[in-house]
């Protein structure tokens, strides 16, 4: 049975019901948060309202601290995990207050005051458990409050307090205008995640492809890209399944924001946050395996070296089978990084990353009938022998980051990425009507690049009476040299295509790969240069704006090996973006924002460059979202949103002339978003969402008509992880993911079936220094169809399957 929703969209409509709904939502948030707000705010009886008193210092128990010389608010962090308890910053912190060693037996008030020497900041002591830091230097201004939470032993914290990413500043969740999901690293773990489609099935709005089996691939609010993955805010934009062993957390920007990310983007940002070199001491050991002979190992340990050098070192080894019959795969991953404290005032960071992934091109199931087909999941379609892909990344990163003054920070961040890609696949294609015979083809690509990117950034933060202003200016220049090849397959070295049995399908035959008439042979070079200004204003304690602009200017040189020819095409974009909040109590937020990004005609990979798109303008991706985000408790977050993006400027063929390409397609998604993390209790913390989409053709395309239901973009998505903490030593979790029926490709004549997925996981801590778990995938043993690259190429699910995982501390 096919969805009911491919019909011609009906936006006003559909984007007022959402409205409404996310009104009667915020009202409700609203309503709550406010009473939860003046409830706080109203002292008890005999309560002073100040709340501010030091009690006497035999009453506090001496424990043991060992923080090392480091950047204040890094050393704050690990203050507040070592004594447990909530540290609160009043102020903002240059990045030239560097703390002295604390080391020994203390009281918090004593170890706090150590840490706090030299530093121009003070501390007093509430009745709540928290420290609150404030400057005792006049001319450093107060701003906004920030709050440093440190993870607590044994506790898992799934709510990310702030994010710099979106804004290039470091801003609260609650006050950053757009839809933004946050999967930190212990989510990661307790779910013993193992790529970025177990990421994204928790990030509301996104829909991971297969990428023909060798890439990762996401729909994000109905648009699919390879090129909207960005390591550390920099781009990362070839085509490779990316590993999480060195990530300290997977942020999910939805939404077009061109401003903070350049070109592209129109559905929104996967960006992986990189663990980096610090002076806390870490020393962990993982090891695991599972059925179908999973096997892996990874390590983690950094410390500081010195009083102004720190190192960390990651790493990774992975060979495994798939539960796919023939499937395999092989990974190593290297990554070391250094921290040096150059001076007072200068923060230098450094890390290289060598990354290799061999495995098996899995292309799939083929469809039958408008449905995945009847075969058995574990089969596979084509020869697994001669079906590969190979991927290599070498990249090295530099940050440096310099306090010109009080509230002036310079930052400089360089990355050269060189990447090395080749896949060769015998997949499946259409099955013939009797359900007998189905048809095989065959190709290769292999993809050389070389990134470098620059980014160089002024923030400046200051007040003027009651307004409190935070400015940003910063220019990105880029350069992608790119080498691209793909080989026709030609089975017994004459036909592009042959015909394999149903039900036996995989075979082993004589292939021949070779440039056929069409194939791609090219070398891109592509520049760009880019100035972008933002602004952050609190122009009171209820309101918020955040605006700016960025200007990109993307050259693009495209020679074809194959005949000569050359092209060219200069693009001058400008992408603003505009949010609005309103903050009814402090822990609550109300906004508003609009943004648009371009992206040039020559596509996500600059490959499909010809003497027609040359021609063309940018594509246009214009975002309207509204929402609202409630912290209802310190370490948990409600979250909820509503939004239309408009894609447009889209080819299509000429209704005068189909042999001629115009630029009047569009498309429209329009959805609602709800997100929940963070900390029920001390022992209950929980992950979820809920999402809605419609993406449609609103006029034609050149691959569909109006009223076609974009593919891979179900209309209902949830996801809800629970982990429950249910002794000192011992904690369960349970989760289930829902997808709601969606189609395999843009023809909507395949569809792939809803479904619910129940897993399960328990953990262990046998001693101080060593942990283990136990993860349960697919509980109740569904089949199921979790997504596809067309209509035959369709990736089921895993049967169930556990994970042991032991990790060591030393």
């Amino acid at each position: 049975m096919q969805p009911r929703n491919n019909r011609p969209a009906e936006p006003t409509s559909r984007l007022a019901r959402s409205l409404k709904a996310l009104v009667r939502g915020g009202a409700l948030l609203l309503a709550c948060g406010l009473a939860v707000e003046m409830a706080a705010a109203v002292p008890l009886a005999g309560q002073r309202p100040d709340r501010s008193y030091a009690p006497p210092e035999d009453a506090l128990p001496k424990r043991a601290f060992r923080i090392e010389p480091q950047p204040l608010t890094a050393a704050l962090a690990e203050f507040a995990r070592q004594a447990r308890l909530r540290v609160i910053v009043e102020t903002i912190v240059p990045a030239d207050r560097v703390t002295t060693l604390l080391s020994g037996r203390h009281t918090v008030t004593e170890a706090l005051g150590i840490l706090l020497t030299g530093t121009g900041f003070i501390a007093r002591f509430t009745e709540d458990g928290a420290r609150v830091v404030r400057a005792a230097a006049p001319e450093i201004q107060t701003l906004a409050t920030v709050e440093v939470v440190g993870k607590s032993a044994g506790r898992a914290r799934y709510a990310a307090p702030s994010i710099s990413s979106a804004t290039k500043t470091e801003t609260p969740l609650r006050d950053v205008p757009q839809s933004v999901t946050v999967i930190t690293k212990d989510l990661i773990a307790d779910q013993a995640m193992k790529s970025m489609a177990d990421v994204t099935r928790y990030i509301p709005g996104v829909t991971m492809g297969q990428g023909e089996g060798n890439r990762d691939q996401p729909t994000i609010r109905g648009n699919g890209s390879t090129a909207n993955f960005f390591t550390d805010g920099i781009r990362d934009d070839v085509q490779y399944f990316r590993d999480l062993y060195n990530a300290d957390r997977v942020e999910g920007l939805k939404g077009a924001n061109a401003l903070m990310f350049g070109r592209g983007v129109g559905g929104g940002v996967l960006n992986r946050v990189s663990k980096e070199a610090g002076w806390a001491p870490i020393h962990e050991l993982t090891v695991r395996g599972g059925s179908y002979g999973d096997r892996r190992g990874s390590i983690d340990v950094g410390q500081g070296l010195s009083s102004s050098v720190a190192a960390r070192f990651n790493g990774v080894y992975e060979n495994s089978n798939l539960f796919r019959r023939g499937v395999s795969l092989e990974r190593y991953g290297l990554n070391p990084t250094l921290t040096f404290l150059a001076g007072a005032r200068t923060t230098l960071t450094f890390g290289y990353e060598r990354f290799h992934d061999h495995r098996t091109a899995d292309r799939g199931l083929p469809s039958f009938a408008g449905a995945p087909a009847a075969a058995d999941i574990r089969t596979f379609f084509g020869d697994p022998t001669l079906s590969y892909s190979n991927a290599r990344v070498d990249a090295g990163t530099a940050v440096l980051a310099h306090s010109i003054r009080a509230g002036w920070v310079l930052r400089n961040r360089s990355r050269f990425a060189d990447y090395g890609k080749l896949y060769q696949n015998i997949f499946p294609g259409p099955v013939n009507a009797a359900g007998t015979r189905v048809s095989l083809s065959a190709y290769n690509n292999a993809t050389q690049r070389q990134n470098l990117f620059n980014q160089t950034e002024l923030t400046g933060r200051w007040a003027i009476g009651p307004i409190a202003q935070t400015m940003l200016v910063g220019f990105e220049v880029g350069r992608q040299v790119t080498d691209n090849r793909r080989n026709t397959g030609y089975f017994d070295d004459i036909a592009t295509s042959i015909e394999a049995p149903f039900a036996t399908p995989t075979v082993s035959h004589a292939v021949t790969f070779r440039q056929s008439a069409t194939d791609a042979d090219n070398h891109v070079t592509n520049t760009s240069l880019s100035l972008y200004a933002q602004d952050q204003l609190v122009l009171s304690s209820h309101w918020q704006l955040i605006a700016g602009l960025r200007y990109e200017r993307f050259d693009l040189d495209f020679h074809n090996n194959r005949n000569g020819q050359d092209l060219a095409r200069i693009d001058h974009m400008l992408s603003p973006r505009v949010g609005l909040l309103f903050k009814p109590a402090h822990r609550v937020s109300l906004y508003s924002s609009y943004s648009v990004s371009l992206l040039p005609s020559s596509g996500d990979q600059f490959a499909s460059l010809t003497a027609t798109s040359t021609t063309l303008e940018p594509e246009r991706f214009t975002s309207y979202e509204a929402g609202a985000k409630w912290d209802l408790l310190d370490h948990l977050a409600l979250t909820a949103s509503v939004f239309r993006l408009d894609r447009t400027n889209t080819t299509a063929p000429d209704p005068t002339d189909p042999a001629k390409l115009v630029q009047t397609g569009s498309q429209r998604t329009e959805g609602l978003e709800l997100g929940v993390s963070g900390n029920v209790t001390a022992a209950w913390q929980i992950a979820g969402g809920y999402a809605n989409q419609n993406a449609v053709i609103t006029s034609r395309t050149t691959a569909a008509g109006p009223g076609a239901t974009v593919p891979l973009v179900p209309r209902n998505t949830v996801s809800l992880w629970n982990r429950v903490q249910l002794a000192r030593r011992w904690g369960v979790g349970v989760g289930a993911i829902y997808q709601a029926e969606m189609f395999a490709a843009i023809d909507n004549t395949v569809t792939l079936p809803s479904f619910t997925r129940i897993d399960a996981a328990t953990y262990f801590t046998l001693n101080a220094n060593l942990r283990m778990q136990l993860n349960l995938e697919n509980v109740l043993d569904r089949r199921y169809y979790l997504t596809s690259n067309s209509n035959n190429n369709i990736s089921p699910g895993s049967p169930r399957s556990f994970l042991i995982s032991l990790t060591a501390g030393f």
